[in-house]
């Protein structure tokens, strides 16, 4: 297939003063759709440990760590990296402790460490953190 230098010029020079087609973003935002699957979020408060969130997920993106199951004292681990956004933990949660947000979808990072998220009580939390970094540690020595 042959190009004439005479069209593609004319092309090129058309399209130097033209306005570009493409979105300008991150510089100008548009609206996020009404129904866009982002991070997942899971509220402690309403859990009651059926672990079938956990169950149904297709990627096994989601870990329920039971701390005391009687106090409902749970933390869960969230691997965004794993995670399809496909919802089907949202959907089949019973007890409406799962939700997906439609703002937070810029999930892009340079590193692994922000792809895992735990959610709970704080203190919760930081004892899970302790004990896994703990486990690891006795693994390397």
């Amino acid at each position: 297939m042959k190009i004439k230098i005479g069209t593609m010029l004319r092309d090129t020079v058309r399209s130097l003063f033209r306005k570009p087609v493409t979105e300008l973003y991150p510089a100008e935002r548009q609206a996020t759709p009404e129904r866009l699957r982002g991070q997942l979020y899971w509220n402690p408060e309403k859990c009651t440990g059926c672990c079938l969130c956990m169950k149904d997920c297709p990627s096994n993106a989601l870990e329920l760590i039971t701390i005391d199951k009687a106090n409902k004292r749970f933390v869960m681990r969230y691997d965004i990296g794993r995670c399809t956004f496909c919802a089907q933990c949202v959907q089949n949660c019973r007890f409406n402790c799962l939700e997906m947000s439609s703002e937070d979808w810029e999930l892009a990072a340079t590193t692994k460490s922000p792809f895992t998220v735990y959610y709970g009580r704080d203190d919760d939390v930081e004892s899970i953190l302790a004990h896994l970094s703990g486990a690891g540690h006795q693994e390397a020595e």
